[in-house]
């Protein structure tokens, strides 16, 4: 039932992409001490969003009908942190990971607050209170 509503799907998403940030996060922080190393991001979840196109969908109605079966977050490839290397070419920042792992966290917590957020006005609307 809540799959069908798109403010569900995209705080879905948001949470997933939050996710994969963190763990990036952690996978850069386990190989600060590797010679060569380079480190890796997720683009923005607003980048991803923008690349979706959310507004009135085409449906598929029937099994020969085209549809697209991505969940969109198949667009977040990680990409190489642009950052000046340590003498030993590493260039993961434990700064900056800590700062990312935060803004994860943050963002993850936005996603459920409109999940809620979103799960209160539907009840709202059902109970007619």
């Amino acid at each position: 039932m809540f799959s069908d509503l798109s403010i569900f799907q995209m705080s879905s998403m948001m949470a997933s992409h939050a996710g994969k940030r963190q763990a990036l996060a952690a996978q850069n922080m386990a190989n600060v001490d590797t010679p060569g190393y380079q480190g890796k991001r997720l683009p923005s979840f607003a980048e991803i969003a923008g690349d979706l196109e959310y507004g009135p969908a085409l449906r598929a109605t029937r099994s020969r009908h085209l549809s697209d079966a991505t969940d969109g977050l198949s667009l977040a490839r990680s990409i190489d942190v642009e950052a000046r290397p340590s003498p030993d070419g590493n260039t993961v920042s434990v700064e900056t990971e800590l700062l990312e792992s935060i803004a994860a966290e943050r963002e993850h917590k936005r996603a459920l607050a409109i999940y809620k957020s979103a799960l209160n006005v539907l009840h709202t609307a059902v109970s007619g209170r």
